[in-house]
């Protein structure tokens, strides 16, 4: 396969810095991107293969900004990558309102600013349209987890945007989508990078984030690398999936909840078929 131009978000550390090692060792040309992306580095970078670019997720005119310096270096964009984001640990009385916005600016509507650019270099800037953009949820984005309410509706949020968005798009537009669903992998995530609630809700007093979280951090059962590894590997899939688990972790709670849900709806699915329209055909 040829090599490819990938475009990664928050590559100073954990995947999306992995992400972009692994790149240039294969071969692949990297558009790196991060707040502050004079402190990248990465051993097999030269002008030829890599370019680091300053972009802000939840500044439209930076994602803009950084899109356009990608596309002129390389003159196509093959892979997107919707990796920046960060962790919010704390019980949902115990979140200010300023931190819960963040956390949806950041995660959610910082992926919708890339996305939206994205769509647009694939389908109408490339010289052959197509290309796939990963988004980088989380099992979190198919399962609630306690203290981390806020974190898990940004990434469903995620998860069901790009679904409906998968729907919208023309088939010839040859544009893949992905949500990646890591479990727990040893990054800074759940540790320097964890941002936690301010004031504790005093109702709360049988739960410790911050002590679990520390309890928790580098213990996780994920590699960084070999999660970004096969990110890699599903960039390179003919037909990627729509969703995908990485992490043993991820993979038996993902079939735990898929069981949860068959026993679920069929034990009310009596009530649930009761509401329709006298005479209505229901679909097959």
């Amino acid at each position: 396969m040829a090599p490819q131009v990938f475009f990664i978000t928050g590559t100073s550390t954990g995947f999306g810095y992995y992400y972009v090692e692994k790149c240039l060792k294969e071969g692949d040309k990297v558009v790196a991107t991060a707040r502050n992306s004079s402190k990248l580095s990465f051993p097999d970078a030269n002008k030829d293969n890599y370019l680091a670019v300053d972009c802000d997720v939840t500044d439209s005119a930076s994602v803009t900004k950084a899109f356009e310096k990608g596309f002129a270096h390389f003159k196509r964009i093959d892979v997107v990558v919707n990796n920046a984001g960060y962790g919010l640990s704390g019980e949902f009385e115990s979140l200010s309102e300023q931190q819960i916005r963040t956390q949806m600016e950041v995660n959610f509507f910082g992926l919708l600013n890339v996305t939206r650019e994205a769509l647009h270099y694939l389908r109408d800037k490339n010289p052959t349209s197509g290309g796939h953009i990963q988004q980088i949820t989380s099992i979190g984005g198919q399962r609630g987890v306690p203290t981390f309410s806020i974190y898990c509706a940004s990434k469903w949020a995620v998860e069901g945007y790009t679904e409906a968005l998968s729907h919208e798009l023309k088939p010839e537009w040859n544009i893949s989508l992905t949500c990646i669903e890591p479990g727990g992998f040893r990054t800074d995530w759940a540790g320097r990078s964890m941002a936690f609630a301010e004031k504790k809700h005093p109702a709360y007093d049988h739960i410790n984030a911050k002590e679990t979280m520390q309890k928790r951090n580098g213990t996780q059962a994920g590699e960084p690398k070999k999660g970004a590894e096969a990110m890699w590997e599903v960039a390179k899939m003919k037909d990627p999936p729509l969703r995908l688990v990485i992490g043993s972790d991820a993979y038996t709670a993902i079939m735990g909840k898929i069981k949860t849900y068959g026993e679920n709806y069929p034990k009310y699915e009596k009530l649930s078929n009761s509401t329709d329209v006298e005479g209505y055909e229901r679909p097959s």
